[in-house]
């Protein structure tokens, strides 16, 4: 009779799904640190490789889209930015947005687009998005520059605009940006491995929140043009941050602290039920990809 049966094997490491749903397993990520980097290395390096005109993309797309914006809404329609070139007034706008609207469609499709490096290699799965969101703060640092030459193109022709004494929440604002942007994308990322429909629905969903979220309007024009369903766009967390924005860099509104403290409360809720449906999605997600 073999004594295989009274043999106990001693492994070094068990893999084992997460047992608890809310479980970030910090610890665990910063040992992978050295992954997470290299994620964020490549999706600097590949995003724009086989494009003609490579990083350019970063200053083309928000330079055209707010020439657009700025002659449909503004010399169209007629909407006022007040004292404030209504080509920054957009570009401020279009500057923060792309850094939410980037984060969340790179992380809404997490588990399709790595299904084969899941499949195969173990780390903590939370480590693509993360590394998304790093990755995009290049892209929104470019456009950052961007903007500020032309803030000081037009602030060398008399424009009134000016940065207010709340422009150091300026990092706190990206910051909700990118956990929003996390937060969503995760939760779509486990919603696209049973229903594929979703996927579809992204980009339509993308331009509708973006007209909810005042990228190319004050808020004070949809308050006086559609009073009743004003309150859409004053409780989007996202109008928040990018009425914000701009006010503490064009001097255009103040600051609301209690509207921070609904924004940041909102994005934390929506980071933890993120993790929650991402934690569960991680277990069985390879039998439905």
């Amino acid at each position: 009779m073999s004594n295989n049966s009274h043999i106990k094997d001693d492994w070094l490491f068990e893999i084992t799904p997460k047992n608890k749903l809310l479980d970030l397993n910090l610890k665990e990520v910063w040992s992978y640190r050295d992954l997470l980097f290299l994620f964020v290395k490549r999706d600097v390096v590949t995003a724009y490789k086989q494009t003609i005109l490579g990083p350019l993309w970063y200053l083309i797309q928000p330079l055209f889209t707010s020439i657009i914006f700025t002659l449909i809404f503004n010399n169209v329609a007629n909407i006022s930015t007040g004292t404030v070139p209504p080509f920054l007034f957009n570009l401020a706008g279009i500057t923060i947005w792309n850094y939410f609207k980037s984060c969340f469609t790179s992380t809404s499709d997490t588990f399709n687009k790595n299904a084969g490096i899941f499949g195969k290699v173990y780390f903590p799965r939370i480590i693509m998005p993360m590394s998304v969101v790093i990755s995009n703060l290049l892209r929104f640092g470019i456009q950052l520059l961007i903007f500020s030459a032309f803030y000081i193109y037009f602030y060398s022709l008399g424009a009134e605009i000016s940065l207010t004494k709340y422009v150091f929440m300026f990092p706190v604002m990206v910051l909700l940006m990118g956990l929003l942007g996390l937060g969503l994308g995760m939760i779509i990322s486990s919603l696209v491995t049973k229903y594929r429909d979703i996927k579809i629905l992204v980009g339509f969903g993308l331009q509708l929140l973006m007209y909810l979220s005042a990228v190319m309007y004050p808020i004070s024009f949809f308050v006086e043009k559609m009073p009743k369903y004003a309150w859409v766009v004053e409780y989007n967390p996202l109008t928040f941050i990018i009425e914000s924005v701009r006010g503490m860099l064009l001097n255009v509104s103040d600051f609301d602290w209690s509207k921070f403290v609904y924004a940041t409360f909102v994005t934390l809720v929506i980071l933890f039920f993120g993790i929650i449906i991402f934690n569960k999605s991680e277990k069985n997600f390879i039998d439905t990809v």
